[in-house]
């Protein structure tokens, strides 16, 4: 769309609401490639709306407050004093709006519908080419948006992210030793740990509390990484949620509200498969991190995970360690009250 270039640098302040139960806070709003940016004070982005679904409540009500399309739920209210903000979102929908089909146009539509659906039949004639001709063309910028998107469905049902302040230095440095582009733990409703497309690891707060060193989670965390090395998290997705929703995702760019809500219920709950055993030796290796505390996690008796015992890749060995004591224990209470 090239309208979008003249507000590449376009910045506004609003108030972003996740739902209708939960409160408005302060965000910064900014364009880019296709999408509306929501990002917290910080700079750390927090929702990406897709600029061809974004809609307005009215058209000229003060102040202005747009939604995702299919989700008024969510809001950003944007104040009379960001009227350049307000003016480019108007603008960019109406240029959206101008490229959708008009009711003038059924008899055109309808065989250009029709001519589409014999040329997809005869291009995609198996599901499993439709899915894999999406995970080849679907950008990252729209897989962490689908990743943000099922983390908060899995908020809905596990609650808020854990993030006492005192622990955020110690789970930044777990981040960085696992190389994981971001970490949250949460307090319920996980398994123990999951790889959302995009690449955020959630873990619960089990795996943090219940333990006596951080080796334990860094494993899980390494675990989850492997697998989404070794097997796509969008790919899996998409097999459960079913061909319409994945034509959907390809032709628009986002997925149904309805099978982002079936697919957060279904995952959270689900045991995680196991994780490539040398490809997991491989991970603890380059972290320089113990297997060993992390194999009797999931085994006590070490019968089941012999094998990361017998090839702890640390054990014996001086190796870094992964956070002080202090550390440790500020993030074990990162769910504290």
């Amino acid at each position: 769309m090239t309208a979008l270039a003249k507000y590449d640098r376009l910045e506004a302040t609003g108030l972003w609401r996740p739902s209708p139960q939960e409160q408005r806070r302060e965000v910064i709003v900014s364009i880019g490639d296709a999408t509306l940016i929501i990002s917290d004070m910080n700079d750390q982005a927090i929702a990406h709306w897709s600029l061809a679904a974004v809609d307005r409540y009215g058209s000229s009500t003060s102040p202005a407050v747009f939604h995702p399309d299919g989700d008024p739920g969510e809001t950003l209210e944007l104040m009379d004093s960001e009227a350049e903000m307000v003016d480019a979102i108007e603008t960019l929908r109406k240029a959206v709006s101008r490229t959708r089909p008009k009711p003038g146009r059924l008899r055109w539509m309808g065989a250009t519908v029709s001519v589409g659906a014999v040329a997809a039949a005869l291009i995609f004639w198996l599901p499993g080419a439709l899915q894999k001709h999406t995970l080849s063309v679907v950008p990252d910028v729209t897989r962490i948006k689908i990743g943000d998107a099922l983390l908060t469905r899995i908020e809905r049902i596990a609650g808020t992210p854990c993030q006492a302040r005192p622990a955020a230095p110690a789970l930044k440095t777990l981040a960085l030793r696992t190389k994981t582009k971001e970490l949250i733990v949460l307090r319920s409703g996980l398994t123990d740990s999951l790889y959302l497309p995009g690449g955020k690891v959630l873990v619960n707060k089990v795996l943090v509390e219940d333990y006596d060193e951080p080796d334990v989670i860094a494993g899980f965390i390494l675990a989850e990484q492997v697998r989404g090395q070794t097997s796509d998290a969008l790919d899996e997705m998409l097999s459960h949620v079913g061909l319409r929703a994945t034509f959907t995702l390809l032709t628009t760019g986002n997925l149904p509200s309805q099978a982002l809500d079936d697919y957060a219920e279904k995952v959270i709950s689900s045991p995680r498969p196991q994780a490539d055993e040398t490809a997991l030796l491989a991970a603890f290796k380059d972290a320089n991190i113990r297997s060993t505390p992390y194999a009797k996690a999931i085994d006590v008796t070490g019968e089941s995970t012999v094998g990361l015992i017998e090839g702890d890749p640390v054990s014996g060995t001086l190796s870094q360690p992964l956070l002080r004591d202090s550390d440790w224990l500020r993030l074990q209470a990162i769910c504290g009250n």
